[in-house]
């Protein structure tokens, strides 16, 4: 199929990328093998060299994981897009790629936990500085650009308060820096938003959230400019954190069901949020979709809708947070998100717990913040049970 064709997102989710074999199957073909035998030796000298197009070693080249690369790649209207074996692996293997020492990040604080960990204790060791940004405002970006300056990293909506960060705008101060924009697009995923469309250089995937949609595997993803994603491959290829194929395979039929489960899911979301926005026991609710959100008008220009993750904060703390969680019967107690089932975790203990205390309250997790993705249940169900530990506070 022709990608560069104008077919719809629904289209392209369903047919982009798609390779077939001599057996002409419909479905995509699952390449189980660790490598490709080649008809001569002069063949094998290319495909090492890079002088020959083709398969050589499936960490890092794999014809199943092409077909994903290439489907993802036309979703986010990229050039090009690399997997990794997992959402931090593709971080990981991005800042590994294209930064030295000597170089700085500037961060939004808000950022998911584990990522703050990567550039707050880990990349230091490699003479990587991060300057870490509270709030979402250009201005406060702006002040925290240095001469050195090669990167700018945020998600949005960010994990777990779904901030909203205007990416043209970020993308502009970046680029006048000499810095990229490098996006997380984790929780509303191509089917809701495009950064690159945006300004945006880079765009990374948890593929295992929505991508994949049904909570099976782990797989990560950077799309963007070709030049950029070439960079990140000579580090995957040398150091490994590669997708599996199976796992390719198996996020490669999940994209098929992209669209249709976001939309979804963002539907009841908002009604979730708008219940528990009037509900006695909740203090503040953080939802992209509703007008009381204080990034809501840009939220709905950069965004199809207001996504499926919904954060709110139960009046009280820890213990009626954790009341709420040990009530619930139906929802799955677990940090994992973008599932058909809906989930529920308290940030502070599990996907922030790791950060300090300071990074915490910086970041705006406190003790008494819930997070829920919301899934393919009815909402009425959701709701009624989550009543059943809201009632106790």
């Amino acid at each position: 199929m022709n990608e560069k064709a104008q077919f719809h997102i629904d289209t392209l989710a369903v047919r982009a990328g798609q390779e077939r074999s001599q057996f002409g199957e419909h479905a995509e073909a699952l390449y189980l093998t660790s490598s490709f035998v080649f008809d001569n030796a002069a063949q094998a000298a290319a495909r090492f060299s890079g002088a020959e197009e083709g398969n050589v070693y499936s960490r890092f080249t794999n014809p199943t994981v092409t077909m994903f690369q290439e489907r993802l790649a036309a979703l986010e209207g990229a050039d090009a897009c690399l997997a990794t074996a997992s959402g931090m692996a593709a971080i990981l293997s991005t800042v590994m790629a294209l930064l030295k020492s000597g170089d700085h990040i500037v961060a939004a604080r808000g950022i998911f936990g584990a990522s703050q960990q990567l550039f707050g204790t880990i990349m230091p060791r490699f003479g990587v500085d991060t300057s870490f940004i509270p709030g979402s405002t250009p201005a406060a970006f702006k002040v925290a650009l240095k001469p050195n300056t090669k990167l700018v990293f945020i998600e949005t909506p960010s994990n777990p308060l779904t901030e909203v960060f205007d990416i043209t705008a970020l993308a502009e101060l970046a680029h006048a820096a000499g810095a990229l924009l490098v996006v997380d697009n984790c929780f509303c995923s191509p089917a809701l938003q495009r950064p690159l469309d945006f300004g945006a250089d880079l765009v990374i995937h948890s593929a295992t959230k929505y991508l994949d949609g049904q909570g099976r595997v782990l797989g990560g993803a950077v799309c963007g400019g070709k030049g950029l994603i070439e960079e990140v491959f000579k580090f995957l290829r040398t150091a490994g954190p590669t997708l599996s194929a199976f796992n390719a395979w198996v996020i490669l039929k999940g994209l098929e069901t992209l669209k249709i489960r976001m939309l979804a899911q963002s539907a009841s979301a908002l009604d979730l949020a708008r219940r528990l926005e009037a509900h006695p026991a909740v203090a503040r609710v953080f939802y992209p979709g509703l007008p009381s959100h204080p990034q809501y008008a840009l939220a709905m220009r950069q965004q199809a809708t207001g996504g499926g993750i919904v954060a709110f904060e139960v009046k009280g703390g820890r213990e009626e947070a954790w009341r709420v969680i040990d009530a619930c019967k139906l929802l799955s107690i677990t940090a994992n998100l973008g599932d058909v089932k809906t989930t529920l975790t308290h940030p502070a203990s599990t996907t922030h717990g790791r950060i300090s205390p300071e990074a915490r309250a910086e970041s705006g997790i406190t003790e008494g913040l819930l997070r829920i993705a919301v899934g393919l249940e009815a909402v009425d169900d959701i709701e009624a049970d989550l009543l059943h530990g809201l009632a106790g506070c």
